[in-house]
């Protein structure tokens, strides 16, 4: 059974969350704090948390951080900020998706399940391990690994997921619009400057200069190409 942890400090959206899940068969944990909820992810070791920004002891930002530096499980974000720089940001310090207050639990639904569908059902191809630049750089695609130099270096989902398809279709340009499509689906109504964040993030993990890449590069005003050829 899959376990979601749901972290929110206003009662009637924690039920109301907790009723859709529990509907289409999740376990569903509640936490009313940021301590509860580090507490319960430590415990647990729940596959996916929904994770309100405002709580009463600690920032949602600051259990993201906390969480990732031991585990890249999918962070859905619960926000009531709506301008573009607070989504970005909360991608950038971990968050897999956000999704704003108020919203439709349909929709938070449908957010959990492509998160969900992305790692306890993984569709992964033929190919499970993946090796570039003799071996500089290597994904294995069942145990979501990425290694630099052999050095084993912590993804979150969105990230793992672009540079698994960047790196399958080598010398490719992917528009911020298809890579968009290809890891939220045609029906995200995101911003395609998200995009931006997660191969910035991406690119600093991997130690890939921007200025002089090796692996990732930019193609301007378009989008996006992975630079190397899988190992023979």
């Amino acid at each position: 059974m899959v376990k979601i942890l749901v972290v929110d400090d206003e009662e009637n959206i924690l039920q109301v969350i907790k009723a859709y899940l529990e509907k289409n068969k999740y376990i569903v944990y509640e936490a009313d704090t940021g301590r509860g909820a580090i507490h319960l992810f430590e415990t647990l070791k729940p596959d996916l948390i929904v994770l309100d920004l405002m709580l009463p002891d600690m920032t949602g930002e600051e259990v993201c951080r906390m969480v990732r530096k031991s585990s890249n499980v999918p962070i859905l974000m619960l926000t009531a900020k709506s301008s573009e720089d607070d989504m970005v940001n909360g991608l950038m310090i971990g968050a897999d998706d956000y999704i704003t207050k108020p919203f439709s639990p349909r929709e938070l639904l449908a957010r959990v399940i492509s998160l969900l569908r992305r790692t306890i059902q993984p569709q992964l191809g033929n190919m499970s391990l993946m090796s570039y630049a003799q071996g500089d750089l290597t994904m294995d695609l069942e145990r979501y690994e990425v290694r630099i130099h052999e050095e084993p270096v912590s993804f979150t989902l969105m990230e793992f997921k672009l540079l698994e398809i960047l790196a399958k279709h080598p010398k490719r340009v992917f528009s911020r619009l298809e890579l968009v499509n290809l890891t939220q689906g045609d029906t995200y109504e995101g911003f395609e400057r998200t995009i931006d964040v997660h191969i910035k993030n991406i690119r600093q993990k991997i130690g890939d200069d921007p200025k002089h890449p090796v692996f990732i590069g930019t193609v301007f005003g378009v989008g996006y190409k992975f630079l190397v050829s899988h190992d023979v």
